[in-house]
């Protein structure tokens, strides 16, 4: 095994701060800067210092060394890229804001790739001609960008980013499935491998397009994903992927008639009932958004929230809006806090599921401080198309078994697409086939957040004392401290030169001028699995060896203390 190389602590550039930065949101972006991991460099840009380069470049290689297991193959494609391949696909305008665009000085137009579908695409295009260069299967690890409107929680939810990305090409939907397994087995591996918590659940595909989805979530509070879990079975899903089998609504066999009622400044949902003495539950609630620009209306059970990401998704690639203001002037129709479904004028009209016919409500009657009652679907207003969009709530039936499910917070590390062929019909990638004739190639893509990693890890880590790194990422495998001068210190510098000859890496506070306490604080803020010890016994040949885990510490000989360490 090669000898390490002993990194000193009084060379190493990683300034340890006592207090939180003040910008700080979350556990990780605190410890990340005061352990001298990371520095902010603008909103939403990182600067990574030698010792979270190295956490970094762990995570890479964890990464790596599965995606080669798989016969993924390495390449590194530009992060600038021209506009032309994504406007062929849609991606350009779909994108919207998030995308970072830009102008040569000839007016040519760029942009900064979030991620490379397109690019991939035309790369195959060029080099595999027959069904015998596939299936293939490429990835690269590379910056990626997005210009996020508020970028927090520091490497979090950043503008600028590491990622790998890969992609599958096969000439058949077999091919891709198996593809999608091989990836998908290989995640397990990585997250495995790299101590993180996570869970596999059903996604939707988003802007990357494709059929199946699923999303790797690491769980955490500093998450900004919620997902639901079944504490009765294995159903787990993110909360916009979450579709509702609804038992039928029982119908009476008649109504009565509608009847208008006053209900003065009664505009929203929680007035109403209160005026009218009914649970929320009995009341129709109907959003007003824009759908390319068309007014559309959607209704909910007024004890329910619509979920505009589910409306989005639905409804995608059109873009879903918020009405506003304006948007009532000159429609008489639609009257602010008492829009009903019926009597609407051009406006399409969406409903969840539970808005089933014959179910009765008490809605807005389109005339100001008036609601109507007994408002019966499929006899007073018909439902152009049924949506599930409402916002999943603890408590909802679980789709696979009917119990109630919970809901939890985590941060996306990683997800996996079934793409198909919607980029390979957009830029005619076919190759020759067995007979002879063209055949269309089908895609996955595959995506995990390696500087997100990082952070996911710090959060589920740490503790109260500092970051508590596991062993495959960690910056240094033995933290070895001299508390104190002369004597600690040489026997510091004769533990570290041991380890670093068995190959461990070892990080060596030698920092003068410091005392003991200042250096353990800083050993356990770093977060390195093991710190050893030269105190105040190191006449005597003997340290402290403390597991930062667990914390556990145990005073030892020197020569017992590397042999627990080598073994």
């Amino acid at each position: 095994m090669s000898t390490q190389h002993v990194q000193r602590m009084s060379r190493l550039m990683a300034k340890t701060l006592r207090e939180d930065p003040a910008d700080a949101e979350t556990l990780s972006h605190r410890l990340l800067v005061r352990a001298g991991y990371v520095r902010r460099s603008s909103a939403g840009v990182w600067t990574w210092l030698p010792l979270g380069k190295r956490v970094l470049d762990n995570v890479s290689r964890v990464v790596r060394e599965e995606m080669d297991a798989i016969g993924a193959q390495e390449v590194l494609l530009p992060a600038l890229l021209p506009k032309e391949p994504y406007e062929v696909s849609g991606r350009w305008s779909e994108y919207g804001d998030l995308l970072f665009r830009l102008k040569d000085r000839k007016g040519a137009d760029y942009l900064l790739g979030p991620t490379h579908e397109e690019i991939f695409t035309l790369v195959v295009k060029d080099q595999c001609t027959s069904y015998k260069d596939l299936p293939v299967m490429l990835y690269q690890i590379q910056t990626k960008y997005r210009d996020e409107a508020r970028p927090r929680s520091g490497v979090l939810r950043g503008r600028e980013f590491q990622m790998k990305d890969s992609y599958s090409f096969d000439v058949s939907d077999e091919g891709l499935e198996e593809s999608y397994r091989l990836h998908r087995e290989a995640y397990v591996r990585i997250f495995e491998r790299l101590g993180l918590d996570h869970r596999i659940v059903s996604a939707v595909s988003g802007a990357m397009g494709g059929s199946a989805s699923e999303e790797f979530l690491a769980p955490a509070e500093a998450g900004e994903d919620t997902f639901v879990d079944c504490p009765s079975c294995d159903y787990a899903a993110n909360t916009e992927a979450v579709t509702f089998a609804l038992a039928p609504v029982p119908v009476p066999a008649e109504h009565p008639a509608l009847e208008e009622v006053d209900t003065p400044d009664t505009p929203t949902i929680e007035t109403l009932a209160a005026h009218l003495g009914v649970p929320a539950s009995a009341t129709l609630k109907n959003l007003l958004v824009k759908v390319d620009g068309e007014i559309t209306a959607v209704g909910v059970p007024g004890d329910r929230e619509v979920d505009l990401g589910k409306l989005g998704e639905h409804l995608a690639p059109a873009v879903v809006e918020l009405v506003t203001a304006e948007d009532f002037e000159g429609r008489p129709d639609l009257v602010r806090g008492y829009v009903g479904p019926q009597g609407l004028e051009k406006v399409r009209y969406l409903a969840d599921p539970r808005v089933a016919p014959g179910t009765s409500w008490v809605t807005g009657a389109n005339r100001a401080d008036t609601h109507a009652r007994n408002v019966v679907c499929g006899r007073d207003f018909e439902v152009d198309q049924y949506l599930d969009v409402v916002v999943v709530e603890p408590g909802d039936p679980c789709p696979s078994c009917g119990a109630g499910l919970k809901l939890d917070r985590a941060i996306e590390i990683g997800h996996i697409f079934q793409l198909g062929r919607k980029y390979a019909d957009a830029f005619g990638l076919d190759v020759l086939g067995r007979e002879g004739k063209p055949v269309r190639v089908t895609m996955g893509s595959y995506g995990i957040g390696v500087s997100r990693a990082v952070a996911a890890l710090a959060e589920q880590t740490a503790d109260e004392r500092g970051l508590c790194w596991p062993a495959a990422v960690a910056p240094a495998d033995v933290h070895v401290v001299a508390a104190g001068k002369a004597v600690p210190l040489a026997l510091a510098e004769e533990a570290a030169t041991a380890l670093a000859a068995t190959g461990l890496r070892v990080l060596l506070d030698d920092r003068p001028g410091l005392s003991p306490g200042v250096k353990l604080t800083d050993a356990e803020l770093i977060g390195v699995p093991w710190i050893l010890v030269a105190g105040r016994r190191s006449a005597d040949g003997v340290v402290e060896l403390q597991h930062r885990a667990s914390g556990t510490r145990e005073e030892l000989p020197l020569a017992e203390a590397l042999a627990r360490l080598t073994q």
